[in-house]
């Protein structure tokens, strides 16, 4: 990968809907030269698909929450089951597992401060293997998901 695909991939980020035409007049490349490019980038898995940015507040999900969440033992089953179980919570909107402690964090949306304990009762506390939750609410977004291109 060189500059000039870092670049097209920086023009994809900003506007995922951008047409090659646009993106190869941006990068300084023929239509077919970018094209090319972005064919290769799809082929090598640099670019696994597209999804769309959804604004949480419009969707009526805008209390956020961080939860970090230490497992009891980290054999094979344990995580396993762990992650099925999150990946079925709808507003677990992302999911890392983490080197060190704590072994997760979770990325959680709800429509407000109820829902979250609600969900935070009923659903978050029985996941299994969790031993230990803790929560901290996002006040802003600084720097949203983007590849250091």
């Amino acid at each position: 990968m060189d500059e000039l695909d870092r670049e097209i991939l920086s023009q994809l980020q900003i506007d995922g809907r951008a047409t090659m035409t646009d993106v190869a007049q941006k990068v300084g490349l023929s239509l077919s030269a970018c094209h090319r490019r972005f064919r290769d980038l799809e082929a090598s898995g640099v670019i696994q698909g597209f999804s769309v940015d959804l604004d949480l507040d419009l969707l009526g999900l805008p209390f956020e929450a961080l939860v970090f969440v230490t497992m009891r033992a980290g054999d094979g089953n344990a995580v396993a089951a762990f992650e099925a179980a999150v990946a079925k919570i709808p507003n677990v909107v992302q999911a890392h597992r983490l080197f060190g402690e704590p072994d997760y964090q979770l990325f959680v949306a709800v429509e407000s401060k109820q829902h979250y304990q609600t969900l935070y009762d009923q659903q978050l506390s029985l996941l299994p293997g969790a031993q230990r939750l803790t929560s901290t609410l996002v006040m802003k977004t600084v720097v949203d998901h983007h590849a250091p291109v």
